[in-house]
């Protein structure tokens, strides 16, 4: 901390010099009409023709030689070398430079060469001085290595470590092609509120707000769920939105409470459209942005070609536990065969409550995929359309890749009554406790009463899916500025 102390103190020694002598180290009289990647690629005509060229970034490197100096100059294509000396850049203006320090942004002007290494370099004319930088960069350019640091400071992540900032040129490649994808068939992007009086189309806890000027309390939304589903009955046949939303829950490497969903909505659609569209999402981001439809995660390639494996939460349990739930009839049976693998169950724990609770602890994480798992419990399905062959269970799936969920879908419920019923259920574990369970929404309710179509619906978490598709392990590690607790 103290040598840090002492190369800052020095670097403002070095602005207040150059302000002494009447340069403006934070300039903005600069435009760059060259890109180092254009520069390298071009070299060979630039140089023939000595073409003037111009260029902006950060000093990663700085050599000096007596009355001559290298440097490399990093900009938002890559990197490229520089050099100057007395003779052709003038003494005053040399001895200028070397007020410069590595993390600078300066603006440099001059033509191309061939070092006798086979280095491509600007042969600097003039250069302008655009932003001092005051701190020094972490640990001499060898790389940000403190996970807690790279986080908390995500601008000094981007600057040393490259491989962090294509991971972003990926995720925002996959949000545009996800739209595109779903432009080209028609859908409509919309927006919904981010505030409302109930928080709805999710089983999660919300985070709280006061609007004062209407003195309501409100939530930030944990799904775009029950707004896009209006539009349905609106008449709007094909929407989705991209955007954030906010669950008050904990922190993991695949949960951070503000992340991006996309949700889709289909008038006339079913779970089993939702899966051909899921599939199509992902093996055509695959296709668009890695020119394949493999993946490697964890050292594991997968294949995302259509049609992926499809089976029962029943199948996956039993192949998982050996317990089959298509022989067990009451929830009696279920519990004893549950707590016989170790399960702990709350008393009002039903038959499809203790068939989820043991696909979650037992299943999940094995299932590499792409798979989809379908036909969930009504129990944990509150906002899925009954299964017709079977009334226990719903026309739900959930897709998983590599352990994890990537995807939520269902076949909507657009019964009235029935959702008043399911609302009411969710309502009594409220009332019991249950911070995650479903309020009522009487305003959803009665835009059903006017009737909404059959549809499908499917949601993705797009963080889960960025990280599965850049090979990162840790939800962090795709948002920007994920959410960490504050230092004291």
């Amino acid at each position: 901390m103290e040598q840090e102390n002492e190369l800052i103190q020095a670097r403002h020694r070095k602005l207040n010099e150059l302000l002494e002598r009447g340069i403006n180290p934070y300039a903005q009289n600069f435009k760059a009409e060259f890109s180092s990647a254009e520069v390298l690629e071009s070299f060979e005509e630039y140089s023939e023709n000595e073409t003037i060229v111009t260029l902006t970034g950060r000093i990663i490197s700085i050599r000096e030689h007596g009355k001559a100096c290298f440097g490399h100059l990093k900009d938002g294509q890559g990197k490229i070398q520089f050099y100057l000396n007395v003779n052709g850049i003038g003494e005053e203006v040399f001895e200028i430079f070397k007020l410069l320090d590595i993390g600078d942004i300066i603006g440099i002007k001059g033509t191309v060469f061939q070092t006798r290494r086979g280095e491509i370099t600007v042969n600097l004319q003039d250069y302008v001085i655009l932003s001092k930088s005051l701190r020094p960069l972490p640990e001499k350019w060898h790389g940000l290595k403190d996970v807690e640091l790279r986080y908390r400071h995500r601008y000094l992540d981007l600057i040393v470590n490259e491989e962090v900032k294509e991971t972003f040129i990926t995720r925002s490649k996959i949000i545009q092609g996800i739209r595109d994808i779903l432009n080209e068939q028609g859908f409509l992007e919309v927006e919904t509120p981010m505030m409302s009086t109930v928080a709805g189309g999710a089983s999660a806890r919300p985070f709280r707000t006061y609007h004062n000027a209407l003195d309501v309390n409100l939530f930030l939304r944990i799904a775009t769920e029950l707004h896009l589903k209006r539009l349905l009955v609106g008449g709007m046949d094909k929407v989705y939105e991209l955007g954030k939303v906010f669950r008050n829950e904990g922190i993991s490497t695949v949960h951070n409470p503000e992340f991006t969903s996309l949700e889709v909505y289909q008038t006339y659609a079913d779970y089993e459209d939702m899966m051909e569209l899921t599939e199509q999402i992902i093996a055509g981001l695959c296709q668009r942005i890695f020119g394949k439809l493999t993946i490697t995660y964890n050292q594991k390639e997968y294949d995302m070609t259509p049609p992926w494996s499809r089976k029962t939460m029943i199948e996956v349990v039993k192949e998982y536990t050996g317990v089959d739930f298509a022989q067990i009839e009451d929830k009696h049976q279920a519990r004893k065969e549950a707590e016989a693998l170790g399960m702990e169950l709350n008393a009002d724990d039903s038959w499809g409550n203790i068939l989820a609770q043991l696909f979650e602890e037992y299943c999940e994480e094995k299932l590499e995929g792409p798979v989809f798992i379908k036909d969930y419990p009504v129990e944990v399905s509150p906002l899925a359309q009954t299964n017709s062959r079977d009334p226990r269970f719903t026309n739900r799936f959930e897709a998983f890749v590599a352990g994890n969920e990537i995807a939520n879908a269902f076949s909507e419920l657009n019964d009235p009554l029935d959702q008043r019923r399911r609302f009411e259920a969710q309502l009594e574990k409220r009332e019991a406790g249950d911070e995650e369970a479903h309020m009522m929404d009487e305003d959803f309710l009665m835009s059903l009463e006017y009737g909404m179509p059959p549809a499908g619906g499917l949601g993705i978490g797009v963080d889960r899916l960025v990280m599965l598709l850049t090979g990162s392990t840790s939800i962090r590690d795709v948002i920007l500025f994920p959410t960490l607790r504050p230092r004291e």
